[in-house]
């Protein structure tokens, strides 16, 4: 769903890049009561994977593809404020280095594929877990699930306020919803898949499943009981490294091979775009330059292009989160 240049007039670009200025800046000062020396490597990680997972377009329907968002995955592995960093700092190196996004309209990719993405789905995945008693895998799925139509429907509204061609948003939305309905399956089985791989591994770096636990109690023979409170993070799971450099280790298995076998169909915003006539709204990218369009316009395989996002990702989103974190420190 990432937004060319040309769809929005400038007043709503820079309206939407004020909103997702304000929204970082918010989100800087919340990540301090979620990061720490220990959990800023897994922003860094969840980023990189993000940036991975949506390279794999996978088919939704007759000619149309669609990939991972991954706003709700961010939010609950790392937490909603750590999450809305992720994923501005992949669709900013999707943009800048990959032409994959507009960069006038990296404000509103930001907003509708970021901000929203997490805020929703956050959103719903506290709700269900609040209402199923802590069942994280199926609050993962709802949340994914919700969090894909709503950006899109956040979408057709901007563009129905501020795109640059006439639309009659009611179809436009229809046509957005459907496809990214089929889309958001999609990603709640990604983000259910992963959640649940992570909890079974390493339960202590879910942030989405922290105090859900139940503390354990001990009854003793005369009929006294004895309450265990949930371990501390840290010391749940012992050394942290193992679990990142395999984490990278797939990371780059995915961007690097996996992405040859992505689906070439438009995705779900280009298809409606082209399908309801404002595609042609669309401007050329000002990056020009080999990692444009992942490789395709230097000539650079896709596999060796999604290997140097995954480092840059990595590297950015790992920064940005240590910058962040809390002044509480933990040895990894």
């Amino acid at each position: 769903m990432h937004v060319p240049d040309g769809f929005f007039n400038a007043a709503t670009s820079v309206s939407a890049g004020v909103v997702a200025a304000a929204g970082l800046a918010v989100c800087l000062r919340g990540a301090r009561r979620e990061l720490d020396d220990r959990t800023a490597p897994m922003a860094g990680l969840v980023a990189a994977f993000i940036f991975a997972v949506q390279m794999l377009n996978f088919p939704v329907a007759a000619g149309t593809s669609g990939h991972l968002l991954g706003g709700a995955l961010a939010a609950i592995l790392v937490g909603p404020y750590t999450g809305v960093l992720c994923m501005a700092v992949v669709l900013l190196v999707q943009g800048v280095f990959f032409a994959d996004g507009g960069l006038t309209a990296l404000g509103i990719n930001i907003t509708i594929m970021g901000i929203v993405t997490v805020v929703v789905g956050w959103g719903v995945f506290r709700l269900v877990t609040g209402l199923t008693r802590g069942r994280v895998a199926v609050a993962a799925f709802l949340a994914a699930l919700v969090s894909v139509p709503a950006s899109a429907l956040v979408f057709s509204l901007l563009f129905w306020i501020g795109g640059t061609a006439p639309i009659e948003v009611g179809a436009v939305a229809a046509a957005m919803g459907g496809v990214h309905v089929l889309i958001g399956i999609g990603e709640a089985l990604i983000t259910t898949v992963t959640v649940g791989t992570v909890l079974a591994v390493r339960p202590d770096l879910v942030y989405g499943a922290r105090g859900l636990a139940k503390p354990l109690v001990l009854r003793g023979a005369e009929g006294a009981t004895t309450t265990v409170d949930e371990p501390e993070p840290a010391a749940a799971s012992g050394k942290l490294r193992p679990f990142l450099l395999g984490g990278v280790g797939l990371t780059l298995v995915l961007a690097g091979v996996v992405s040859f076998f992505a689906s070439s169909s438009p995705d779900g915003l280009e298809a409606v775009a082209e399908n309801k006539g404002f595609l042609g709204q669309a401007s050329d990218h000002l990056v020009t330059w080999g990692l444009a369009d992942y490789g395709e316009v230097g000539g650079i395989p896709v596999g060796v292009a999604g290997i140097i996002g995954v480092g840059l990702v990595l590297l950015i989103a790992g920064a940005v989160a240590y910058a962040a974190r809390g002044r509480a420190a933990t040895k990894v």
